[in-house]
């Protein structure tokens, strides 16, 4: 049953020292340090080497929630996941500890994933209404058309030029693709020879 510290700073320049500190006092066997961004769990080697390497019984120690991960919902996850590898998750300075075992575990992991529900449907419903509030000021939602007004009348002359689909896209600017869509929505002429695809 180890202890496995895991600290984070975001750039080279930051110091550590606090994060060991409060590590080694708390009994940490092994400490794997990352330099990144706390945003997301990719890009971060030495915490997957520290999930790697916990085992059933272990727990992984932080100093702040925050060094292992700042959105709720990877924190969640996280915690959800070493749990079910019978692994525990200390946070010194919140004083939270999801230890299998411990009856106050089972109610924090309640407390996490109840408030990344919320977070999630705060999200979605805001989501949600910022793209109904903008349809109706008339914004055009999704990307930009690839078949703008000039684009289409350039391709319209090709096509009309008999120029195949493949020539067309090349002298219009956009994908073969985006022409034969343009011909199946009646937007562009169809092109008036068999070959006219290849």
């Amino acid at each position: 049953m180890a202890l496995v510290g895991y600290q984070r700073v975001s750039t080279a320049g930051q110091r550590t020292d606090r994060q060991d500190a409060a590590l080694l006092e708390a009994g940490c066997e092994r400490v794997y340090t990352d330099v990144a961004s706390g945003r997301s769990l990719d890009g971060r080697p030495e915490l997957a080497a520290a999930l790697d390497y916990l085992r059933e019984g272990d727990t992984l120690v932080v100093l702040e929630a925050s060094r292992l991960c700042r959105s709720l919902k990877d924190f969640v996850l996280t915690i959800d996941d070493l749990r079910a590898r019978g692994v525990g998750v200390r946070s010194l300075a919140e004083g939270f500890d999801t230890t299998p075992g411990k009856p106050e575990s089972v109610l924090l992991v309640a407390v996490f994933g109840a408030l990344a529900q919320i977070a999630r449907e705060t999200i979605v419903r805001n989501t949600r209404e910022g793209l109904e509030a903008a349809r109706a000021r008339g914004t055009r939602l999704g990307r930009p058309p690839a078949l703008t007004d000039e684009r289409r009348d350039v391709a319209r002359d090709l096509l009309g030029a008999g120029r195949s689909i493949a020539a067309t896209a090349r002298g219009s600017g956009v994908s073969r693709a985006t022409i034969q869509r343009g011909i199946a929505a009646g937007v562009l002429p169809a092109p008036s020879y068999a070959t006219a695809s290849r």
